[in-house]
């Protein structure tokens, strides 16, 4: 999705992100574990699993939790077997969707995603229906109340983003996949925390989203695939203006 759209769907979630923290828990204990089992406990050699660390400490999850998920990966605990599959979509007017799931059982988030969909108005689509449509880039986007944008820009450009978007209230930064670790490391050490960071799927053109009805029916689908305990993270091509996001 746009800046502008994934700064309101933030805001948007903050006052559930309490009500949430056990399953942002365990998004990032599969993640961890994933990066672990792909390339080895130690974060130092491990790219993937160090900028996971980050975002870990950032949701201020706990270390032993953290210990345990790297452990299930290493082998040195016993653990499921996780999965990642990728599914694509459509929402209410016409929006495109990229679905990231990591799951122990295909069978059962193939079933839920679907049903998802079909509940809310959507339509879940083949390989490749909507994925050509957006970018896999890095994207961190950045409270401006946390930084500025000359530090920002040192920062995040000298560590090899490529573009820092201004918005109203927030900076975008977007990296190259390659140097998605690299960018996410120096704004630690810079002390600049970002509001979200991820692989994220960025729209190359968006779906502009009129009236509140429509904006309602976009989120309500976002928010159901969201709260599936396989979901992982959903991406949108729609272009809500601000004034349509719902209040909590």
């Amino acid at each position: 999705m746009s800046g502008h759209s994934k700064w309101s769907t933030i805001k948007h979630k903050k006052g559930a992100a309490d009500a949430k923290r056990g399953k942002i828990f365990s998004r990032i204990s599969k993640d961890i574990t994933l990066a672990a089992k792909n390339g080895g406990g130690d974060p130092d050699m491990n790219p993937k699993l160090r900028t996971v660390l980050i975002k870990a400490r950032a949701e201020n999850m706990p270390s032993d939790n953290m210990e345990r998920a790297i452990k299930k990966g290493t082998g040195e605990l016993p653990g499921v077997v996780y999965e990642e599959f990728v599914y694509e979509g459509y929402a209410p007017a016409g929006v495109a969707l990229v679905v990231e799931v990591t799951t122990d059982n295909k069978n059962r988030a193939a079933s839920e995603i679907r049903s998802t969909f079909t509940k809310n108005g959507g339509n879940l689509a083949g390989a490749g229906a909507v994925a050509f449509m957006f970018a896999r880039q890095g994207q961190f986007m950045i409270s401006a109340e946390k930084t500025d944008e000359e530090k920002l820009m040192e920062v995040a450009l000298e560590a090899g983003a490529e573009d820092i978007i201004t918005g109203e209230g927030y900076f975008e930064v977007r990296a190259p996949l390659a140097e998605y670790d690299a960018v996410s490391q120096a704004l630690a050490e810079a002390g600049i925390e970002p509001d979200s960071s991820e692989l994220a799927y960025i729209p190359e053109n968006y779906t502009p989203i009129a009236d509140a009805d429509s904006a309602k029916q976009v989120l309500r689908l976002v928010e159901r695939l969201d709260d599936l305990d396989d979901v992982q993270n959903v991406f949108h091509n729609a272009e809500i203006p601000e004034g349509l996001v719902p209040d909590e």
